[in-house]
């Protein structure tokens, strides 16, 4: 069944993909709505008693100070979703909305939140039908949460703002009522549940997260087919030479491009043609290695906040303590996607060095630029400008953003994460680094045109012949930003990943 379980505690980032993606329905387990349940009587317990609790009983922020009469709690939680939804900018996409509201459902089963149960399903219902409120991508500072942008999802909840339904944009209202869910009123603790949470930057990450993961096969399919092209020197990924290093993702990759490259006629052995590669080529392991070990460590922290209670104050009914705290606060995934920022860009910065090697015929025995005739024709010379350009770009994109932080709330909340600015830029990353892959395959491609391709190993060929398909042997110039786009599209669907490990009999690392 296309159904994904919430419990709290057990989301993975494929399960995220799943529901974000493929459509897959979303449940609450039994255990999850027991401890929800208990933790919505706990806080209306807290109601009835006038205790004076952050968030259920004051106002917020600065206004932490302030008692609010127990009459007033609905209105207290309606005003502030309706203040907080200051989003600004492009809607972000249905997959990423997708992947917030399930995050934003998972965290509030875990009961320390004290949001109704009713409250929980609403939101499930919403995915489930396919009703996506329209969420602006700017305005978070990752501390308190995604506030503004969290809040724009929960006016659609309330019968406001704005939704995608069947792919119609609407009022919030009207999408509620097509899709036959009923709008809800927000009670003590709700609507700071909602939205004082890590989803929109986690939602972002989670997504990026899962496309790196087969960015980087798709980087050793793109460096096997370079190998290929330049008759580049097998000996450099010998597993002694990675054994005596230790690191796993070096000894992961090494092992990917003699899996992809076995039985290849067109690599060489050193002192065949030349004693030593560039080191593009000679230290492919070395460097995806570190990124795929980058790569690895930033998923178990994506991982992690996915299962995390990270609204404020926390309940805890089984010692009857609420807690005031600061697990909203975004500094862990800030951080890692400013470093999964760098990651990507250094996957671009070593494609790019590879594509240039393909095209410049001082540096090959290949023709000038791969044009059977150059000079009338440039064949790949502006391939290599383009990459060059996503590849500065990059390094604009790379400059951490959880290095600033501007105070907010009249200085109450002083420190903020920039986290949700960082996991934007970072899936920009992405792109680019997507697009230089499908650069450096697209000119690899062509540079094999000019070997003798029966001399491929079986999985560069399987690959070969799956481009040839659609895609010419360039002999004249032609325009080219549809081919890229082709390329770009297969690499972005992990195609060649597809094809490879079908042909290997097994999952690449």
């Amino acid at each position: 069944m296309n159904e994904i379980e919430i419990d709290g505690n057990s989301l993975t980032v494929k399960d995220i993909v799943s529901v974000a993606r493929n459509g897959y329905k979303v449940s609450i387990t039994s255990d999850a709505k027991s401890k929800i349940k208990i933790a919505e009587d706990y806080v209306k317990k807290l109601v009835k008693e006038n205790k004076i609790v952050y968030g259920i009983t004051t106002g917020f922020g600065k206004f932490s100070d302030v008692h609010i009469n127990p009459k007033d709690t609905e209105e207290l939680q309606r005003n502030l979703i309706i203040s907080h939804s200051c989003s600004l900018g492009s809607p972000l996409s249905e997959e990423t909305v997708r992947a917030i509201m399930t995050m934003r459902a998972n965290a509030l089963s875990k009961g320390n939140s004290g949001v109704r149960l009713s409250t929980v399903e609403t939101l499930t219902q919403m995915l489930n039908e396919g009703v996506h409120p329209v969420v602006y991508e700017k305005g978070s500072l990752g501390a308190s949460g995604d506030l503004a942008p969290l809040s724009m999802m929960v006016l659609v909840m309330l019968g406001l703002g704005e939704a995608f339904y069947k792919g119609e944009r609407m009022k919030g209202e009207t999408a509620m009522s097509k899709a036959g869910i009923d709008v809800i009123k927000l009670t003590s603790k709700e609507g700071l549940s909602l939205i004082n949470g890590t989803q929109v930057m986690t939602a972002i990450a989670a997504l990026t997260i899962y496309d790196s993961k087969n960015l980087i096969k798709s980087a050793d399919i793109s460096a096997s087919l370079t190998m290929e092209a330049l008759q580049g020197i097998m000996d450099a990924f010998d597993d002694k030479v990675q054994q005596v290093r230790g690191h796993s993702g070096q000894i992961k990759t090494a092992e990917n491009i003699r899996t992809i490259l076995k039985g290849s006629k067109l690599t060489t052995k050193q002192g065949e043609i030349r004693v030593q590669d560039a080191y593009s080529l000679r230290c492919v392991s070395q460097v995806h290695g570190a990124i795929r070990d980058s790569i690895e460590y930033v998923h178990s922290v994506i991982e992690k906040e996915i299962n995390a209670a990270t609204d404020n104050p926390l309940v805890f009914p089984e010692t009857d303590e609420v807690i005031s705290a600061g697990n909203f606060h975004g500094e862990p995934i800030a951080l890692v996607m400013d470093f999964l920022g760098i990651a990507l860009s250094e996957i671009a910065n070593i494609s790019e060095r590879r594509l240039e090697r393909l095209v410049n015929h001082q540096l090959n025995d290949l023709p000038a630029f791969l044009s059977p005739n150059g000079g009338l024709h440039s064949g790949f010379m502006i391939v290599q400008y383009a990459a060059a350009s996503l590849v500065s770009e990059n390094k604009v994109y790379a400059h951490p953003a959880s290095v600033d932080s501007i105070p907010s709330s009249a200085n109450q909340e002083d420190h903020v994460s920039m986290g949700t600015t960082a996991a934007r830029k970072c899936r920009d990353i992405l792109d680019n680094a997507q697009k230089v892959i499908a650069l450096e395959t697209f000119t690899s491609s062509q540079a094999i045109g000019f070997r003798d391709a029966t001399k491929l190993a079986s999985a560069t060929d399987k690959v070969y012949k799956r481009i040839r398909k659609d895609v010419d042997f360039i002999e004249n110039d032609t325009v080219m930003y549809t081919i890229i786009e082709t390329f770009d599209k297969w690499i972005k669907e992990a195609i060649f990943v597809d094809i490879v490990e079908t042909e290997i009999g097994k999952e690449l690392n």
